[in-house]
């Protein structure tokens, strides 16, 4: 495993056990103060059904929303640049920092504290830009790099295909085709 797909494994973990820890959270009010909207919650638990969520639960519930805004996005880029092999040292600094940022948002979120909160928003969004920008640039990179020799590959396997006998294998420049 490369240390690139290390660290982005471990902060797509840290993400994910957050977002559980979100949901721990609200169910702990709910439980503790025995605040139930859905009757048979209520029921189960011998309580009228209660017309209104808790305000930590609301608050929660805007917490996990905001992180399905944005954690998808990191896994999509996050992933894109550990396919693209990108710099290990400047995307682990994005990974890291995208990660630290969602944390220190939920925590600022279910606390109430400004301007935290939106720092801490800001500075995953940067993350994320960040992150489009180095896999984007290292695509084009080396889409320009390849590109005369993607049509050469093409039709010599093409030709090749064309010439070889039925049932073996013909390597052309790395491609392997068999028929």
């Amino acid at each position: 495993m490369s240390d690139l797909l290390q660290v982005y494994a471990l902060c797509v973990l840290v993400l994910c056990l957050k977002m559980f820890a979100i949901s721990c959270y609200q169910g702990f009010f709910r439980l503790r103060l025995k605040a139930f909207t859905n009757p048979e919650d209520a029921r189960c638990f011998d309580r009228a059904t209660h017309a209104q969520e808790l305000p930590q639960v609301v608050r929660a519930a805007k917490a996990w929303r905001n992180d399905l805004e944005n954690i998808p996005l990191f896994f999509v880029l996050g992933g894109l640049c550990v396919a693209l092999e990108t710099s290990l040292v400047t995307t682990s600094w994005l990974f890291g920092s995208f990660t630290v940022a969602r944390v220190v948002h939920t925590v600022a979120y279910l606390m109430g504290w400004q301007p935290w909160r939106t720092l801490a928003y800001g500075v995953g969004v940067v993350c994320l830009f960040g992150m489009g920008s180095v896999g984007a640039s290292l695509l084009a990179k080396n889409v320009n790099d390849n590109a005369g020799c993607l049509n050469a590959r093409v039709d010599l396997a093409f030709f090749a295909s064309k010439l070889a006998p039925t049932g073996r294998c013909v390597e052309v420049q790395g491609l392997r085709k068999a028929w």
